[in-house]
């Protein structure tokens, strides 16, 4: 009897020179013979995945105006698969072993032609591509080890008006700023989440006053201590009542004061607040992609863990994905962001050792980050999770996001 074969969903954002996301690359990859790398000749199993997803969850998957970039090769190209797609959201991204034949280039004319969007990959190392230029939305251009003149001399190669450029494994910042000044809109590569030279960075009043406040909740203090840490700062206040009315929260009401906010909500909810307030306080230096990502990060850990947890460990779940990427965004090491948090144990032991109770589930949440196959499925199976399921929890984590408007 044959063990089932198991198609695995991971991700990269697009991002625009803003750091805000624009979409995300999704990554398809199998288990079959022990073979983690991206799968062709099972291609369609890989649409059918993510368009059951998509289906399934109807309206809650909200891309809004972002995009979903999926590599297809031949098969997937002339499969029907295609058409349960929503064509104004999905960039088809041509696979760099792609022969093009004129029967490829009628089929691409006829799916651009229904509002598919095309991208290439690397054509300057792939020539056989060169013949779908005018054809291309976009041209992903590989940044390893490329000198800032060959990267502008491939701006002026292949952007036109009709063409945009995406730099793709961007993973240092200043990478990132020297190919926007010459010249580049879109960028791919974790280069917003990488700690680069940690050193110690002001925290300005407002991230003092949200973890004064998370302290509070985690010492248990009674609500008009908590009433009256709100109102020390203003913007705090405003906050707490423009996230607890906002759609994503599900409230029936209008919440319009802090005494209000804090009954509805109870502690559980509040310190699961603080904990995303906490990535948004500031002087949103923050970058969007960050800011969004770790967010996405909290409810994946979440949502991997709510068959083994309680309430109140489910929303430590969540504050461990949050807070996993406080060291980046302060620009210092985790331990001395720690300092700072009178937090669980078991939450300290995640966030810096990616051990106790819950740090496989943040460990599995940062493999699907990168599509490590290979961690996906070793971590899956060490916590009893169907790969379908670590599949279905990762997208609706990202279509939780999109409901919250971060």
């Amino acid at each position: 009897m044959t063990s089932p074969q198991h198609s695995i969903i991971g991700r990269q954002p697009v991002v625009n020179g803003k750091q805000e996301i624009i979409g995300y690359e999704f990554f398809f990859k199998n288990d079959r013979h022990g073979d983690h790398a991206p799968f062709a000749e099972d291609i369609q199993t890989c649409a059918r995945i993510l368009s059951t997803t998509i289906d399934e969850m109807h309206e809650s998957w909200l891309l809004g105006q972002q995009l979903a970039f999926i590599n297809v090769d031949h098969i997937m190209l002339n499969s029907d698969f295609l058409a349960l797609m929503p064509a104004e959201k999905t960039v088809l991204e041509l696979v760099r072993q792609m022969e093009v034949t004129p029967e490829i280039l009628a089929r691409c004319q006829a799916l651009k032609a229904n509002k598919f969007r095309l991208a290439l990959d690397n054509p300057q190392r792939y020539p056989q591509l060169e013949a779908l230029l005018p054809l291309a939305d976009y041209i992903k251009l590989d940044m390893r080890e490329v000198d800032m003149a060959t990267a502008q001399a491939w701006l002026k190669k292949y952007q036109t008006p009709a063409c945009t450029l995406i730099a793709e494994r961007v993973e240092q910042n200043a990478q990132f700023t020297s190919l926007q000044e010459i010249g580049y809109q879109q960028f791919q590569g974790y280069f917003y989440a990488r700690p680069e030279n940690l050193n110690a960075k002001v925290i300005n009043p407002s991230f003092e006053g949200v973890l004064h406040l998370l302290n509070l909740v985690s010492q248990e203090a009674d609500n008009k201590t908590i009433e009256n840490g709100f109102k020390r700062d203003t913007t705090l206040s405003y906050k707490l009542l423009r996230y607890i009315n906002s759609v994503g929260f599900g409230l029936s009401c209008e919440v319009q004061s802090i005494g209000h906010a804090l009954t509805i909500l109870g502690r559980n909810q509040l310190y699961r607040w603080l904990t995303l307030l906490m990535v948004t306080a500031g002087n949103n230096s923050t970058s969007p992609a960050l800011m969004k990502t770790s967010i996405t990060r909290g409810r994946l850990t979440e949502l991997l863990g709510e068959p083994f947890f309680d309430k109140n460990n489910r929303d430590n779940l969540f504050v461990v994905g949050v807070f996993s990427l406080l060291d980046v965004m302060l620009k210092l090491p985790m331990e001395d962001v720690l300092e700072k948090l009178q937090l669980p144990e078991s939450i300290m032991e995640a966030l810096t050792k990616r051990e106790g109770i819950f740090g496989p589930f943040l460990k599995l949440t940062e493999a699907c980050e990168d599509a490590n196959s290979d961690q996906i499925l070793q971590l899956a199976d060490l916590l009893h999770l169907n790969p379908d399921k670590v599949n279905q929890c990762h997208m609706e984590a990202l279509a939780w996001t999109e409901a919250l408007g971060v």
